[in-house]
């Protein structure tokens, strides 16, 4: 059966696109050019066709091309099995992103059901040295290509924290009003507990038949303490936490306050403590451990957006990327600033040079 696949993508006013249309073939996507031509650019267009801000977590007016200013708009055909779909998201200036699907208006949620889509970007190197919400981020989103509902999840929650925050701020002390939105946190939080913990279950049994180091995966919580896991006890945790967290003036425990932790198994090292090259194939390995787990649950491998991967990579590793993508069948997207760092691939991608004329992003199949 086909796979999961972009077969189409239309660009109109997407940041330095002013135009752009390309037809794809399903295999694995090598677009290469100078710095600053509009590559991620492209990467970034096709992230938006799943829920949220995109890798760059950008709001809509940055992705608005100038100096026209009009809107931007992408649109396209996704394979997925024997389906053909048709996906449009766009945004006018100074208002929401609007998702549309099979010419029907469509929550964002729906996007993450239609297409899991993963991603690395060079920004991302540093996930293991950096602050906890990077990895949270991280965590959250191999946890929505799993279990799409996770975002209803965590926007919930989100607002019935928002909501305690403002009672805490305002120094109210109605034990009903704090039980009622607590309540609303616990079920949602422990929702959200529940959902990471079975990505990570799915994505540590997944990293097998790898050339990349294998990482222990683990959820960690600040100063070492363990937040229960089931409504009933959160509940309880909060309402005990409230005179701590007035005094701060927000929640200070939580499934927001989780951390990703990871360890080189091999040589039993934290990944923080990692060197440069080790951390970079350790990020590597749990994303294609997550697709590998997407692909063994959904029998479709989601699609990859690697920004800048074979740069960072040499020779032998580069090679081992390019034979696990093609060995997963996934329509791995890959950005490069030349030719060369794809020759591995040989006719197993398509390839595609961007460049700059003017301010415009031009692409030609190569």
């Amino acid at each position: 059966m086909p796979g999961l696949a972009l077969l189409e993508l239309q660009l109109s006013h997407f940041r330095s696109h002013k135009a752009a249309h390309m037809v794809f073939d399903g295999r694995p996507v090598a677009i290469f050019g100078p710095n600053g031509a509009g590559k991620t650019n492209i990467l970034e267009a096709v992230s938006l066709l799943s829920p949220g801000r995109g890798l760059r977590r950008a709001t809509g007016d940055e992705l608005i091309r100038q100096p026209e200013a009009l809107g931007w708009k992408i649109r396209a055909i996704l394979r997925s099995g024997a389906n053909l779909h048709e996906i449009e998201t766009w945004a006018e200036p100074g208002a929401s992103r609007q998702v549309r699907i099979d010419g029907k208006a469509a929550a964002q949620v729906a996007l993450g059901r239609l297409a899991p889509i993963l991603w690395l970007q060079p920004a991302m190197d540093r996930l293991w040295i950096e602050g906890a919400e990077g990895r949270r981020r991280f965590l959250d989103r191999m946890t929505l290509s799993f279990t799409p509902g996770h975002a209803d999840a965590t926007l919930a929650y989100d607002k019935a924290m928002r909501e305690r925050n403002r009672l805490l701020r305002d120094d109210i002390r109605d034990a009903h009003w704090f039980g009622a939105v607590e309540a609303q946190m616990a079920r949602e939080g422990a929702a959200i507990i529940a959902n990471r913990r079975a990505a990570l279950d799915r994505v540590m049994a997944a990293q097998e038949d790898t050339r990349f180091p294998a990482a222990d995966l683990t959820i960690d919580w600040p100063d070492g303490e363990a937040l229960p896991d089931d409504a009933t006890a959160l509940t309880d945790a909060f309402a005990a936490g409230r005179n701590r967290d007035r005094a701060a003036g927000r929640t200070l425990s939580g499934p927001h306050r989780a951390d990703l932790g990871a360890i080189y198994a091999a040589k039993n090292i934290a990944a923080r403590q990692c060197s440069t090259g080790e951390q970079k194939a350790l990020l590597i390995s749990v994303v294609l451990a997550n697709a590998r787990a997407l692909a063994h649950g959904i029998g479709a491998p989601p699609i990859l957006l690697l920004d800048e991967v074979a740069a960072h990579l040499d020779t032998g590793r580069r090679a081992a990327l390019f034979d696990e993508i093609c060995a997963l069948g996934a329509q791995a997207w890959m950005t490069g600033t030349g030719p060369e760092l794809f020759a591995e691939l040989g006719a197993r991608a398509m390839r595609f040079a961007v460049h700059d004329a003017g301010g415009t992003s031009r692409i030609n199949a190569a």
